[in-house]
């Protein structure tokens, strides 16, 4: 399903259903106002994966333990980079090392998942590296939580 529609029935929704809204992702608001959605655990980024549309575009640490983050088909540069950091923010790399991170951008289409893998693990055969500074992620965890939910 297409995110744009996805954010569309979500807001309708949650004025009218308020209880029973429930967030299934980590929700993050860019300063652009895309919402991009993160994985919660390694079955929620199965979830979060599986539910992404063929162009739509995601990031992953390098290394394994990190949300997915889905962005999309068409986000800008700036939410690019912004996503990036908050998938590095909530990655295992960044709790271990508070160093810099890297992570990968990819679409959809270029991701693979054998029934040999666990959960959370995808294959990837196309992909571009990002580099998040860890100054980035240090700013980004000392604004005001109003464009996250977790």
């Amino acid at each position: 399903m297409d995110s744009r529609l996805v954010n569309y029935l979500g807001d309708i929704f949650k004025d009218y259903f308020p209880i029973f809204i429930m967030v299934k992702f980590r929700e993050f608001v860019t300063s652009s106002g895309l919402k991009v959605f993160g994985g919660k655990d390694s079955e929620n980024n199965d979830e979060l994966v599986w539910e992404a549309g063929s162009k739509d575009i995601l990031l992953h640490t390098e290394i394994p333990g990190s949300p997915f983050v889905n962005l999309g088909e068409i986000p800008s540069k700036g939410d690019i980079k912004e996503a990036a950091i908050f998938c590095a923010k909530y990655s295992q790399a960044w709790r271990d090392s508070k160093r810099d991170i890297a992570v990968n951008k990819f679409l959809r289409s270029d991701m693979n998942k054998e029934k040999k893998m666990k959960s959370g693990t995808w294959g990837v055969s196309k992909e571009e590296k990002l580099k998040v500074k860890k100054a980035d992620i240090l700013k980004f965890e000392g604004e005001p939580k109003k464009n996250e939910a977790d």
